[in-house]
C-alpha cells in the first residue's frame, strides 16, 4: 500500500504580527495543500497558549470546508474531556453534512491547556480525563448512528443532522493509553512523534496492532504518524527556517512559551553553551533538509515504524515557507 501524506496545522503565533492573521494563514495552507493533492488537513486545539492560537477546531473546519472540495478536515483534535460527547457528536454530523465524506473526528484526552484554564473550560465538574473511555464510547455510537444500551441516559438520543455519511473517528495520542483504547474500539490510531521525539512510538504502535479489535467501519488498525518535518529549496534555507522552531523549544524546555521567532530575532540571542549543545541533540534528529532529503526520511521513519500515513506539521516564522515546504514534500511524494 502507497504511503499516504496528510497535514496537520496548529495556526502558530508568529511574533511581531496579529494572532487572528495565524488563523486565516491556516485557510490560505489548507487550499494551498489541497491542490497539490494530500489526504487530510488536521487543525489543533490549544487554549490560552502563547504559541498556537488554533482553539475552535470545529468553527476553523467550516470555513475550511467551505473553501476546499476534495481534501479531508479533521481534528487534531477534539481534547474531549472538556466537552459533552453529544454536543462534539452534534458539531460533527453538522460538518459533516457540509462536507458529506470528508470530515474526521480526532479525539484526545490531554487538557490543550494549563490546569486552570482546563478547568475554566468545563462548567461540569464530572467531565474528565478519567470518564474519557466513556466518552468515546459515547461518540463513537452517537457520531456513526448507532443506539446506545437502554439504561444508559443517552438511550434513544440522536446526534442530528444524520445522512449517508458519517465523520471518521480517530484516537490520537502520545501514550500506550491511547493506543490500547483506540485498540479496544476499532478506531484508527494516530500517534504524535513530534510531542515525543519518537519515544515509546514503537511500543505504542505495537500494542495497538495486537490488542486490536475490529469494528464495523475499521476492521483492519490503521496507524498514522504525526511529525514535525521542514524542506527548503537548499539544506542551508531549510536550516534556516529551522531556527525558529529550534530556539522556540529550547526556551519552552525551560518555561517560556510565546510566540514564534523570526530567525533574525533568533540570531541576535546567542545559545550559551548549555543551549547550544541541546540545539546540537535536537539537529541529530529533527527532520530538515531539501524536499529529497526529508522524503527520505520520513519514508524510512514510515517503513521502521510499518505506518500507512504520516501526517506533516511544519513551523515557520515567514508562512511562505511552510507552503514551499509542503509543495517540495508534495513533488516527492504525489
Amino acid at each position: 500500500m502507497p504511503l499516504s501524506l496528510s497535514v496537520l496545522d496548529q495556526s502558530v503565533a508568529i511574533s511581531g504580527r496579529a494572532e487572528d492573521a495565524s488563523i486565516r494563514d491556516t485557510l490560505t495552507l489548507a487550499r494551498h495543500c489541497e491542490a497539490l493533492g494530500y489526504q487530510r488537513f488536521w487543525v489543533s486545539e490549544h487554549h490560552s497558549h502563547p504559541s498556537i492560537v488554533g482553539s475552535a477546531p470545529e468553527v476553523l473546519m467550516a470555513a475550511i470546508a467551505a473553501t476546499t472540495q476534495r481534501i479531508r478536515i479533521g481534528s487534531a483534535g477534539v481534547m474531549l474531556p472538556h466537552y459533552s460527547a453529544l454536543k462534539v457528536a452534534e458539531q460533527f454530523r453538522v460538518l459533516e453534512a457540509l462536507a458529506p465524506g470528508r470530515i474526521d473526528l480526532g479525539v484526545g484526552r490531554a487538557p490543550g491547556s494549563d490546569m486552570r484554564t482546563a478547568r475554566l473550560l468545563s462548567s461540569d465538574p464530572r467531565q474528565s480525563a478519567e470518564n474519557f473511555p466513556i466518552q468515546v464510547r459515547e461518540l463513537q455510537a452517537w457520531v456513526s448512528g448507532s443506539a446506545l444500551p437502554e439504561g444508559h441516559p443517552g438511550h434513544g438520543v440522536t446526534a442530528n443532522p444524520t445522512g449517508p455519511t458519517s465523520p471518521q473517528l480517530w484516537m490520537l495520542g502520545s501514550s500506550d493509553y491511547g493506543a490500547q483504547l483506540a485498540a479496544h474500539y476499532g478506531l484508527p490510531y494516530a500517534y504524535a512523534w513530534f510531542i515525543t521525539d519518537g519515544r515509546g512510538a514503537d511500543e505504542a504502535l505495537s500494542m495497538y496492532r495486537s490488542l486490536y479489535r475490529p469494528s464495523p467501519c475499521h476492521p483492519a488498525p490503521h496507524a498514522a504518524l504525526c511529525v514535525w518535518a521542514l524542506a527548503a529549496d537548499t539544506e542551508a534555507e531549510a536550516w534556516h527556517h529551522f531556527s525558529s522552531r529550534e530556539r522556540w523549544k529550547i526556551d519552552r524546555n525551560r518555561g517560556a512559551i510565546y510566540a514564534l521567532q523570526s530567525p533574525a530575532e533568533v540570531a541576535a540571542r546567542p545559545y550559551s553553551p548549555a543551549e547550544q549543545a541541546e540545539a546540537s541533540r535536537l539537529r541529530e534528529t529533527a527532520l530538515v533538509g531539501t524536499g529529497a532529503q526529508v522524503a527520505n526520511q520520513l519514508r524510512a521513519l514510515a517503513d521502521t515504524l510499518a505506518v500507512e500515513e504520516l501526517v506533516v506539521i511544519t513551523w515557520t516564522h515567514d508562512p511562505a515557507a511552510a507552503r514551499r515546504s509542503y509543495e517540495l514534500l508534495a513533488r516527492e511524494f504525489f
